[in-house]
């Protein structure tokens, strides 16, 4: 069983530390989802690596005790919204990276227009500022279900509940168009200093 007592890593990480196209790839994932450090990056591809593995297994075997597991890991994915209605066993080893990512916290937070940036939802997480069913969730990783997907709102505690709060209003600047030179009086064109270096 092992010591109860010690911690054991929620992730696996690359097989060889320096190959320049995966860590280049990780880089805009890791931009792209405003995630922290590359841990959370990993935690999340274990998360669909732990499913393929399970699919994989799964569809070598014909007992009974293996076709409800099958409907199991099925209708979990489905309630985490990595497989949509109408999809089935085939579909999970199609899965991405970006399907697990879609459904961390974060990204729903910038989704559903609560932070402007997704650092921002990030900040407003860790927080403590957003809730998921009427619990606050202060982890920007937690995989966020299909039916939790509609409760997403900040604490009733919070000051960002108040939609006026200075911090979720949007300020749009207004560009102001630029003057265009006229001509004066006597017709002549403005003058222009690099017109008359030129002349020279």
């Amino acid at each position: 069983m092992g010591d109860p007592k010690k911690i054991r890593k929620a992730y696996r990480t690359p097989s060889h530390p320096w190959q320049k196209q995966r860590i280049v790839e990780e880089d805009e994932v890791l931009k792209t989802y405003g995630i922290k450090n590359k841990k959370e990056l990993w935690k999340a591809g274990t998360i669909l690596e732990t499913f393929k593995y399970q699919s994989k297994r799964l569809v070598t075997l014909r007992s009974e005790q293996a076709e409800k597991e099958k409907a199991q890991l099925i209708q979990r994915l489905k309630s985490m919204g990595l497989l949509k209605e109408g999809q089935g066993f085939d579909e999970i080893l199609g899965l991405q990276l970006k399907d697990v990512l879609e459904r961390r916290f974060e990204t729903l937070v910038h989704r559903k227009g609560l932070a402007k940036s997704i650092k921002e939802a990030r900040q407003f997480i860790t927080h403590g500022h957003l809730s998921v069913g009427g619990k606050k969730v202060t982890s920007p990783s937690y995989i966020v279900t299909i039916s939790e997907e509609s409760t997403i709102m900040f604490n009733p505690g919070s000051d960002l509940a108040d939609s006026n709060h200075l911090q979720r209003v949007i300020v749009e600047k207004k560009v102001k168009p630029q003057r265009e030179k006229k001509d004066d009086k006597r017709g002549r064109k403005p003058f222009d200093k690099r017109r008359k270096r030129e002349s020279r």
